[in-house]
C-alpha cells in the first residue's frame, strides 16, 4: 500500500456518506489516522451511500477517498492498494427501511409486549437481503433501486413471494398497490440476479392451485431463481384483532408432503438440481421421515429452517464416531419441543461413547402458546421456571443452544439474560452452537474433557 500526502481543508457540505465505527489496529486506516466517527463521503468521485457502495467502488487498486473528519474538516486521501489489501475499517450497518405491508400472517404483529426491542422492527430492505440474507417482498422497490440492484449485481437476494398471482399476493400482503412480483423477478433474472424465494403457506389462501402456479412460475426462472422454500405460517396466541387463519396441523402437513413431494422430485429431475424444498417443520408436524441430506443440494435455505435436522443428523454421526470418554457427570440440555426426538437419539449415542449422563429438557413455550415449538423462540423465563421446579437438579451444568439468544449479547427473546439464569439457578450455564460439533465442544468445556 502507498498513499500521497493528505489534503485537508475546511468545508461545509450536506451530511452524506457512511460513518466509521471501528478501525483495526495497525491497519492501513490506522496508519492514515482514520478514527471512529469519521465519515467516508466518496470514492473516486462516487458518493457513498452505504457499505454496499463501499464494496462496489473500492475494488480498484487506485482510490481517491473523500472523508469528513469528526471536527468537520474534509480530507482527501489517494491510495494505491495491492490485491487483497484491506483498508481495515468497519462501517455502520444500514438503517433498515420499514415494511409498508400488512401481511395477514406477520409474526411481528403476534408478539406480546416486553420483548427485545429489535424484534418489533419490520424491515423491508433489499440491502439487508443482499448483505445478511433477510427475506423481503420487494413490494415497495423503487425503479432506481431496481437499477442499482442490476448495476451493482446485488446477488443473491432472498425474496418472499407467497404467491405469483397478483390478487392473491396483494391479499396476503395486505397491500393492494404492490406491483406484480413475477414481472419484477423476471427483470432481475434477465439481468443475472440470482434469487432464493419463499412461500409462507397459509391453508386455504395460497395453497392448492395457487401454490402450483407459484411453483411453476418460479421454476420457469431457474437457475436465476435458484430455490423455492415452502414454510408453514407461524401462529401465536397473541392474535387479538388479527384475521383468523387456519393452522398447519399434523393431518394437513402429512397430506401436504404426500402431494407436493412428488412435484419436488419431478422438478429436481427436470431442472437437474433440487429446487422445491419444504421446511423441516412440515416433517416434524407430520411425523414423517426427512429426505436424505443429498436431496437438499447445497442447503441454500438452511437458515430458513430447511434441512437443519437432516444436516444435524448427518453431523451427529461424525461426532459420535470421534467422541471419547469424559469425566462422568450429569448434564442438563435445554431444547424446544420440535427437535426433542432427534436430539434425544443423539444424546443417547453420545452418552454411550462418553459415559456422561444427559437430561434433555424440552421447554414448553408459555409465551407464544402450544403452536410454537421451535427452540429459538423459547423464552428465558420458561427456562427459569424449569430450574425453579427442580428440572436441573443434580446437574453439573446446563447447556443452552445459542439460537435461543441474541447474537453476541446473551439475551433471550423476553429480555431474560444468561446472567439472570446464573444468578437464580446458581449453576454453571454453558452456551453451545446448535450443532452436534458445537454441543460436543461445549461438553468438553463444562466437564473439563
Amino acid at each position: 500500500m502507498s498513499f500521497v500526502p493528505l489534503i485537508c481543508y475546511d468545508g461545509s457540505m450536506e451530511k452524506s456518506g457512511i460513518t466509521i465505527v471501528a478501525v483495526e489496529p495497525e491497519s492501513i486506516a490506522a496508519e492514515l489516522e482514520l478514527a471512529p466517527g469519521d465519515r467516508l463521503l466518496a470514492i473516486n468521485g462516487h458518493p457513498v451511500r452505504d457499505i454496499i457502495d463501499f464494496g462496489y467502488f473500492s475494488g480498484d487498486e487506485e482510490l481517491l477517498l473523500e472523508l469528513e473528519k469528526g471536527a468537520g474538516d474534509i480530507w482527501e486521501i489517494e491510495l494505491f492498494l495491492e490485491e487483497g489489501e484491506s483498508l481495515g475499517v468497519q462501517f455502520e450497518t444500514p438503517v433498515p427501511h420499514s415494511c409498508g405491508n400488512a401481511c395477514q400472517f406477520c409474526f411481528v404483529d403476534q408478539l406480546p409486549k416486553g420483548l427485545r426491542r429489535s424484534l418489533y422492527v419490520k424491515d423491508e430492505d433489499y440491502r439487508l437481503s443482499f448483505l445478511y440474507g433477510n427475506f423481503v417482498t420487494l413490494s415497495t422497490l423503487r425503479r432506481e433501486e431496481v437499477s442499482r440492484i442490476c448495476e451493482q449485481r446485488l446477488s443473491p437476494l432472498y425474496v418472499s413471494v407467497h404467491a405469483t398471482e397478483p390478487d392473491v399476493r396483494a391479499r396476503l400482503l395486505g397491500n393492494s398497490s404492490c406491483p406484480p412480483v413475477l414481472e419484477l423477478l423476471t427483470e432481475l433474472a434477465s439481468s443475472g440476479i440470482r434469487m432464493h424465494t419463499q412461500v409462507v403457506l397459509c391453508p386455504g389462501l395460497n395453497d392448492g392451485s395457487h401454490l402450483e402456479r407459484t411453483v411453476r412460475d418460479l421454476a420457469a426462472l431457474f437457475p436465476q431463481v435458484a430455490s423455492l422454500a415452502v414454510v408453514p405460517l407461524g401462529l401465536t396466541r397473541h392474535r387479538h384483532s388479527l384475521p383468523k387463519l387456519a393452522p398447519v396441523t399434523r393431518e394437513y402437513a402429512a397430506e401436504f408432503l404426500e402431494q407436493w413431494q412428488v412435484l419436488a422430485d419431478a422438478l429436481a429431475q427436470e431442472l437437474g438440481a433440487p429446487f422445491l424444498f419444504f421446511a423441516d417443520e412440515f416433517y416434524l408436524k407430520a411425523e414423517k421421515p426427512f429426505p436424505p441430506l443429498a436431496d437438499y443440494g447445497d442447503l441454500p435455505q438452511v437458515e430458513n429452517g430447511v434441512g437443519m435436522i437432516p444436516l444435524f443428523l448427518d453431523e451427529a454421526g461424525d461426532v459420535l464416531d470421534r467422541a471419547e470418554a469424559m469425566k462422568v457427570g450429569l448434564v442438563a440440555v435445554v431444547t424446544g419441543e420440535s427437535p426433542y426426538p432427534y436430539l434425544a437419539d443423539f444424546l443417547r449415542g453420545l452418552s454411550q461413547r462418553t459415559g456422561v449422563a444427559f437430561r434433555l429438557v424440552p421447554v414448553k413455550n408459555s409465551l407464544f402458546g402450544d403452536t410454537v415449538t421451535v427452540t429459538g423462540l423459547d423464552p428465558g423465563s420458561d427456562i427459569l421456571a424449569v430450574g425453579r421446579a427442580g428440572g436441573f437438579a443434580d446437574a453439573a451444568a446446563v447447556v443452552i443452544p445459542d439460537v435461543m439468544l441474541k447474537e453476541g449479547e446473551g439475551v433471550f427473546i423476553d429480555n431474560v439474560t444468561l446472567g439472570d439464569l446464573r444468578d437464580v439457578l446458581k449453576m454453571q450455564i454453558v452456551v453451545c452452537e446448535a450443532t452436534p460439533s458445537g454441543f460436543y465442544d461445549a461438553l468438553q468445556r463444562c466437564l473439563g474433557g
